[in-house]
């Protein structure tokens, strides 16, 4: 078991950018001193509760400031970037990194981002351009020789060389690329298929355990698709998470707090936008109007005394049949700063040992003939 991050990021409409982006490299800099293993960092363009349209600025500031955190977009939005570029603005942060850069991506879920970028994600055209994108993406990266992509969203070639010096020649320091990871929010989702299929990293997003059961099922069933055998120990689970010393300070601090804030302001209002709130329910009988912060903190946050933080984790980790790594959901506590590392340190350093022997058993090759 290992813990790392997951920053939309999240701040407060009223907060200014550059306020919201200082504070999140400080929490960089928190989880490299506490020795967290990764932070994976979002990209929204119309959102002002997730107001951080480019992960690479942030990212490429973090790590002049962090030694052994491994860090990585959480994903780039792949709709929104031409692959070229992306191919090699990655590929050059993989090299600035040392090694050290995670590469997620994303298809992009929010329609007021398809609005701007004049993309039809009601018919699922941003999860087809992801796709390409990345087929582009990975042949730019693998492939020695001049090539034409004739696709249906993007034409890209990778010129021979002229006059005898010009010819592209970036690819990434880590072979043959950084690690990639994958978001999924849905049943049976496509993205979860995908990261079995190719062998990424597959990441489940803050829902019910009970409901994420099934995204270990869409890995598996995207990895038979290839003959790969998937492992649970690259499974990322994405949770609210705040410790304290005590069960009510931990309650005051989290569901009394920012965390309260932002997920009754804003996030429990998108989901219902889209009729997502059955994915935080324990029973599909529940009324989406008792899906309230005081339900979601009780029902599917780890928060509490680490005795308490680390009960819950690991019952959360027998309903799922296991996991490699939570990722401690961020938020925005630039008012309490000292709450929050606390909180950090606390699940580092008194929540860890107690579940370090939640190891997922190895993969078992037989998967891949089923």
């Amino acid at each position: 078991m290992e813990f790392g991050y997951f920053m939309m990021p999240s701040h407060p409409p009223e907060r200014g950018l550059k306020e919201g982006h200082d504070f999140d490299l400080q929490v960089l800099r928190w989880l490299d001193e506490l020795g967290f293993s990764e932070a994976w960092i979002g990209e929204h363009h119309t959102a002002p509760w997730e107001p951080h349209p480019a992960p690479d600025l942030l990212i490429a500031q973090s790590l002049k400031e962090t030694t052994r955190l491994r860090i990585g977009p959480g994903g780039f939005l792949l709709p929104y970037h031409h692959p070229a570029e992306l191919a090699n603005r990655v590929a050059m942060l993989d090299h600035l990194s040392g090694g050290r850069l995670n590469f997620g991506i994303a298809a992009s879920g929010l329609p007021s981002d398809w609005a701007m970028f004049n993309v039809d994600g009601m018919s699922g055209a941003n999860r087809e351009m992801t796709r390409e994108a990345l087929d582009i993406i990975l042949k730019l990266w693998s492939s020695d020789g001049p090539f034409h992509y004739d696709g249906k969203y993007w034409k890209v070639d990778k010129p021979d060389t002229m006059f005898g010096f010009l010819k592209p020649h970036i690819k990434p320091l880590q072979a043959p690329h950084p690690p990639i990871g994958v978001a999924g929010l849905s049943k049976n989702s496509d993205t979860l298929k995908m990261a079995g299929e190719h062998g990424f990293l597959p990441m489940s997003l803050n829902l019910n355990p009970g409901y994420v059961t099934s995204h270990w099922d869409s890995v598996e069933a995207g990895a038979r698709k290839s003959g790969r055998t998937p492992s649970r120990r690259d499974w990322r689970l994405v949770r609210e998470v705040f410790v304290a010393d005590t069960d009510e300070e931990a309650w005051r601090l989290s569901v009394g707090s920012m965390m309260g804030r932002m997920m009754g302001e804003y996030f429990l209002p998108l989901l219902a936008q889209f009729g997502f709130k059955d994915y935080l329910k324990h029973s599909p009988e529940v009324p989406d109007s008792d899906v309230t912060v005081d339900y979601c903190a009780r029902r599917n946050w780890l928060v509490g005394s680490p005795k308490t933080v680390a009960e819950r984790l690991e019952q959360i980790y027998e309903e799922v049949g296991g996991f490699g790594q939570l990722l401690v959901f961020g938020f925005d506590y630039l008012e309490n700063p000292a709450a929050w590392r606390n909180s950090l340190r606390l699940l580092q350093e008194e929540v860890l040992p107690k579940v370090a022997h939640l190891t997922p058993a190895a993969a078992t090759p037989a998967l891949a003939a089923q």
